[in-house]
Formats: C-alpha cells, structure tokens, sequence
C-alpha cells in the first residue's frame, strides 16, 4: 500500500476550464465507443481522416497473382509505408512481422475462387479470431446487385454485429463483378446500404462523374478502390481526384504492387493523400524514388 503520510492536497482541478472535447476527422465516428474510434484512428490519420491502405488479399480467389508471388519479399518491406495494411489472415499470420505498427484491416469474407461464381461469399472468419490478432477492422465483400446479394448483406451485418460486441469496425467493400456499371448511381446505391446497415467504413471505386455525390451520400468514411493497375500518373490522378471529391483515402493493390517501383509509387500516392500534391509533383516525386533505387 503506498505511504500516506506528506500526501500533498489536489488543488489544481481548473474549475473554470471546460471538460476536454476529443475530436477528429473521422466522419461519422464521434458516436462510436471508445476502442472502435481508437480502431479507426489507426486505420485513417486522425489529423487528415484520410489513410493510405495497401491491398494485398488478392490471393483469396485469385491465387498466387503478379506481384503476390512472395508476401514475404515483395509486400512485407512496404508495410511500414502503408497506414493501413488490407489481407487476410493466413498472409498476415505467415509473411507479416509482428511489429507492424501499420493498422490491420483483415478479409473476413470469401469461398469461391476465379473459377466461380465470386457473389457465391460467405464469411470465412469468426471476429473472436480478429480480436486474437488484434486486428483494427475487417473487411467484408457486398454484392448489391449481385446474384448473391441477399447472402452478402447478411454475411456483413453479422460481422457489424459482432464488431459491436468486440468494439472492431467493418470495412464494407462494393463488389461490382462482371455485369455491373461503375456510375455513380450504382456507387451512391451500394455505398449507402452499406453504411445504413451498420458499416463503419466504405471501400467502392472511382467514377469520373459525381463521384462527390457518391461520397456526400455516405454517412461514414468513403475509400477509393485502386483497381486495376494503370500507368502511374493516371493512377495518382485518379487518387487525387478522389480524395479532393471527399473520399477518406485509397485502397491500393495493383497500383503499387505492380508498379516498377512499389515503395516509390507508395511515397507519390502518400504525398497525394496526405499532402494534397498535385499528381504531376507526385508522378515526379516517383520518378526521383526510382531512379535513386536503380542507382542504389
């Protein structure tokens, strides 16, 4: 027990100062408890309430895809770039240090590989599995639209369900396939049933048109689907575009994985996200990193 005797009275209980009011950009978080908010202050910069995530749960339908051959070679040396890391848990479990201090977003959906019927998810891990990671969220496909739609909601608003009980956000991801239009009609469609049904977060692609009213129709944060790879310039345009049209950040996989230089095409779309750099000054930035690999 600790000696009482010479204890100095309080005093200093700032009657005249207001209680504190923590705050950030978090859209649509201020209600949330205490460990989620904390959750997605890892996952998306509080000061910017925006986040650079790096996608790398390809391989859960797709396999051994370019740029995924090893986890361990080629990803792993990216993670501390990444705000955010997005796979699953078998690549984290066997190709991701421990020590990470990048926020953990975790695949908690799938089933069926390319050869299938990709609507056809069901979820494929429990949240006590999560928690056991110490995972910041898990992410989850919605096929609105899809053959399975019906399925996929349900498989999300268990996992919401359970998050609350474990205070762990849901990234809720718009599957469009094959048949599907990426308009903004669609997007402001499917983002927004993902949202009304519990989602924290929202992952959807890119449309060049109303994109910000994709965004604006969203009551949580709204991040940008990277897609497919495309040159980098057009890659950092799109993310720009994004970001100043309202969405919370990109989710990229291909666009950096693939790049010629991965942790340089990560330093250009950081300073897009983050720093608001016009994609000409970025793509340039790229070009430095690069050339100073190959020197290196």
């Amino acid at each position: 027990m600790a000696d009482l005797d010479g204890n100095a009275s309080a005093k200093k209980f700032h009657p005249d100062t207001p209680a504190v009011q923590f705050g950030h950009r978090i859209r649509g978080a201020s209600n949330l408890d205490w460990g989620m908010q904390n959750r997605l202050a890892r996952i998306l910069n509080p000061d910017t309430g925006r986040t650079v995530m790096l996608a790398f749960d390809h391989g859960y339908f797709q396999g051994p895809t370019s740029g995924l051959e090893r986890i361990d070679v080629n990803i792993a040396p990216l993670a501390e770039e990444a705000d955010a890391l997005m796979c699953t848990r078998g690549s984290l479990r066997t190709s991701i240090s421990p020590a990470t201090q990048s926020g953990l977003v975790l695949r908690a959906s799938g089933g069926p590989s390319v050869l299938k019927e990709l609507s056809d998810e069901y979820t494929a891990m429990a949240m006590h599995d999560a928690v056991r990671i110490n995972a910041d969220a898990v992410a989850v496909q919605v096929f609105v639209g899809g053959e399975n739609e019906s399925r996929s909601i349900r498989n999300m608003t268990t996992l919401v369900d359970a998050g609350y009980d474990a205070g762990i956000p849901v990234l809720g991801v718009t599957a469009v396939g094959k048949e599907l239009t990426r308009d903004a009609r669609y997007l402001g469609l499917a983002t927004r049933i993902i949202a009304e049904l519990g989602a924290q977060l929202v992952k959807t692609y890119y449309c060049e048109d109303g994109f910000e009213d994709v965004v604006a129709g969203c009551p949580v944060p709204v991040i940008m689907a990277g897609g497919k790879k495309l040159p980098e310039l057009d890659a950092l345009t799109m993310a720009s575009n994004a970001v100043r049209a309202g969405a919370a950040g990109v989710d990229m996989g291909r666009n950096i994985f693939q790049s010629a230089a991965p942790a340089a095409m990560m330093r250009a779309v950081r300073a897009v996200v983050h720093e608001n750099a016009d994609p000409a000054d970025a793509y340039e930035l790229f070009r430095e990193a690069s050339a100073e690999r190959v020197l290196a």
